[in-house]
């Protein structure tokens, strides 16, 4: 529960498709259903539809100059005061800067969510990061991205909630996919054998390249389908994928996001997360354990806490094709009454882990430490 007269204001850039974005509209649905007053500060997008009860502030904080910044904080402190307004949930970091701005000024209480492990070449870069660490409490969605922020930004621990990203098991259920669609995004991708699923935006740390040697060192090379969703974001790395794997017979197919991500893992018959650099939680593993997919991942970061190696996926060495190809070749050698055994074990982790309702109600205890009457 929340307290009452409670009203929560959440900041993000935009509402378009992304695990940020997801968080938010989650949360935000989440607290309007607890009875709450819930506002979410943002330019807008695709996921407006999802807020369920929530209100739209409208206001350009995809804008990231310092000009922009700075207006949007005056825009967020008015907000804050009219509206009366308990606690502010900041959860990018151009946006972050006005939102932390904005509490100071009105004396609300700021919580931050560290998503992802930011790339800080610089110490201009680091410092940049830093402003999704300076939140009254910090949520962090993995003891990896814990650990990485008190290394990276020196803070206390006592300042940090972890709270692992939820996935709603209703939506990702075996049972709530049909068969017609599951046949249809097999056909929609061609081919008849087994199908490898590596979904996420193409980049080089994502672990595709990996993905296709492993391929070709796969006794079952042959038979496997590996399909790349999410291709259409970067079209120049998708053509020299594409030139990888004819050049060592691989199959590819280079497949666009999906609406229906439950019915896309559903027509797989192992889904892979081979990533060469840490994922911060891994939203695509954990939403496949949800399915009942076996999962085989890097032993990297967020994957490396979801995944129960030997129990409920396959964990592997990160950067190693050899030991990615030896661990998919064991995954279909293992049989689909086995390999349905351990999906089950990796749906009922998630779904005792890491669902929807554990990470707000987690999420809501870091709210009543904080706000303010």
């Amino acid at each position: 529960m929340l307290p009452g007269d409670f009203t929560l204001l959440q900041v993000t850039p935009a509402l378009d498709v992304g695990g940020v974005e997801s968080l938010t509209v989650e949360m935000a649905a989440a607290v309007a259903k607890a009875g709450a007053t819930s506002l979410v500060a943002s330019s807008g997008g695709r996921l407006e539809p999802m807020l369920a009860g929530a209100e739209l502030v409208r206001l350009p904080l995809a804008r990231r100059d310092p000009v922009s910044i700075a207006a949007n904080g005056v825009r967020l402190e008015r907000l804050i005061r009219r509206r009366g307004v308990s606690l502010v949930h900041a959860r990018s970091r151009a946006s972050a800067y006005s939102a932390w701005w904005a509490a100071r000024r009105a004396r609300a209480p700021l919580v931050t969510s560290y998503h992802g492990v930011y790339a800080a070449r610089t110490p201009l870069k680091r410092w940049y990061n830093r402003i999704m660490a300076r939140g009254d409490l910090v949520i962090v969605n993995s003891a990896f991205t814990r650990d990485h922020v008190i290394a990276e930004h020196g803070i206390d621990q006592a300042r940090i909630a972890v709270i692992p990203e939820g996935v709603d098991s209703a939506a990702f259920d075996p049972a709530a996919v049909s068969q017609e669609r599951v046949w249809a995004a097999r056909a929609a991708w061609g081919g008849s054998g087994p199908i490898l699923l590596l979904a996420g935006r193409l980049t080089g740390w994502k672990g595709h390249a990996l993905a296709i040697e492993a391929v070709a060192l796969s006794g079952a090379r042959d038979e496997l389908q590996l399909v790349f969703l999410g291709a259409e974001i970067d079209r120049d790395l998708a053509a020299e994928l594409s030139r990888q794997a004819e050049q060592a017979g691989v199959k590819l197919i280079l497949a666009r996001s999906v609406e229906n991500m439950p019915a896309a893992l559903a027509a797989a018959d192992i889904v892979i997360a081979p990533s060469t650099e840490p994922e911060s939680f891994g939203r695509v593993v954990a939403e496949a354990g949800a399915m009942a997919k076996v999962v085989v991942a890097s032993s990297l970061g967020g994957p490396a806490e979801t995944i129960v190696d030997g129990e409920t996926g396959v964990l592997v060495p990160p950067g190693e094709a050899a030991a990615l190809a030896a661990a998919i070749d064991r995954v279909l050698e293992m049989g689909g009454e086995a390999r349905a055994a351990m999906g089950q074990a990796a749906r009922r982790r998630i779904s005792s882990l890491y669902s929807i309702e554990r990470m707000c109600e987690a999420t809501f205890a870091v709210y009543r430490r904080l706000a303010r009457p």
